[in-house]
């Protein structure tokens, strides 16, 4: 025989049911927890107004690396060659 998981009085049934309606009530009052906030994008379009498109010490960083023979360090080159030799060639993978 199968028992039910619930009970089987009237008033057991109502009390659950005015339980379930209080939860309701109770997270429709807080309001939606899902928001977007658009006011936000204007400041972040602002923020990002003020960064260059080119940062020129990044460029004469770049600039100065290049004309320098010595970068990359061979310790450099031995350790990205290891990475790549070593990694998984993913064009293999059948899964």
């Amino acid at each position: 025989m199968i028992h039910s998981a619930s009970s089987s009085s009237p008033s057991a049934r109502n009390d659950a049911i005015a339980a379930a309606a209080n939860t309701t009530a109770s997270r429709a009052s807080r309001g939606p927890t899902d928001q977007i906030h658009i006011d936000k994008t204007a400041v972040l379009r602002a923020g990002l107004q003020q960064v260059p498109e080119v940062r020129l010490e990044v460029v004469e960083r770049a600039r100065a690396l290049a004309a320098d023979p010595a970068y990359p360090s061979d310790d450099i080159i031995r350790q990205v060659s290891a990475a790549i030799v070593n990694s998984p060639d993913l064009s293999e993978d059948l899964s």
